[in-house]
């Protein structure tokens, strides 16, 4: 059965933001999808057993910060 987080990420502004975010939380272990959605500034995470931390330490790589 998935898990599925949701982030608030306030500092994404653009498609580059976006892709960035998308990008490194892809690489986390047992991350099936990322969506990002620009509007509401929410990014939603499906996978197995998901690692918060790591999913955080991701969009910290990316440069944003959840809330």
């Amino acid at each position: 059965m998935s898990d599925t987080i949701t982030y608030r990420v306030p500092g994404m502004h653009c498609g580059h933001c976006k892709a960035a975010v998308e990008q490194e939380i892809a690489g986390v272990a047992r991350v099936e999808s990322v969506e990002v959605d620009m509007e509401t500034k929410l990014v939603t995470v499906c996978g197995e057993a998901l690692d918060d931390e790591a999913i955080r330490t991701a969009i910290a790589e990316a440069g944003y910060e959840a809330d």
